[in-house]
């Protein structure tokens, strides 16, 4: 199936599926064969734009099982958003024609870590690594004044604020899935089980 076929509930349902299965332990590998690689060869067409953190053991095809063409991954640490990162989900948004964006965070993130410690201590990274902390630094002032302790209410924090700092920024986006083409979804992924459970949708016909 091919994005511009697609709407965004039935990308994200193709989506979860396979992680289904790959929390289960049956993936099917699907689209990693010689002849879907000669068969996109002329063009991609991906069902979904990925924004996710950068760490290692998050890697979109393997835990959605899925392959070759079905994905426009974009990665940072801490899914911290910069232009390019707006220039990239926009070009598979209207581009690529995805019906679907997903911002994947997940627990044990080292980005969140690091800034509620930055915050807590009052003090920051040196070199790059500080933009990245000053970046998630409002997702950790948010949760903090909404009362959060728990790691993961950071992490689901952190997820809504990129999803709502995308549609505010990108009126690319923001048109799409007012106009129905597509939807934006937030996800967070649990490292131990394999799990991606939703967080908060913008757009998804419930």
């Amino acid at each position: 199936m091919n994005g511009d076929r697609m709407t965004p509930r039935a990308a994200l349902d193709l989506l979860m599926a396979g992680n289904q299965r790959f929390i289960s332990g049956g993936p099917e590998h699907p689209n990693q064969d010689a002849a879907r690689r000669a068969a996109i060869a002329p063009e991609q067409n991906p069902f979904a734009v990925l924004f996710g953190c950068s760490d290692s053991r998050l890697a979109a095809e393997i835990i959605f099982d899925r392959g070759l063409g079905d994905l426009f991954v974009i990665r940072t640490a801490g899914h911290v958003m910069g232009p390019e990162v707006l220039g990239s989900v926009e070009y598979g948004v209207d581009l690529l024609g995805a019906p679907l964006v997903v911002v994947l965070g997940h627990d044990a993130c080292g980005a969140v870590a690091a800034t509620r410690t930055a915050v807590a201590e009052g003090t920051s990274a040196g070199g790059y690594v500080r933009d990245v902390i000053e970046k998630v630094t409002p997702s950790v002032l948010a949760a903090r004044a909404a009362g959060y302790t728990d790691n993961s209410d950071y992490i689901d924090v952190h997820i809504q604020h990129t999803v709502d700092l995308l549609l505010e920024r990108s009126r690319v986006v923001a048109e799409a899935v007012a106009a129905g083409r597509t939807a934006v979804v937030g996800l967070s992924y649990r490292l131990a089980d394999g799990a991606a459970h939703l967080v908060t949708t913008r757009g998804l016909d419930d």
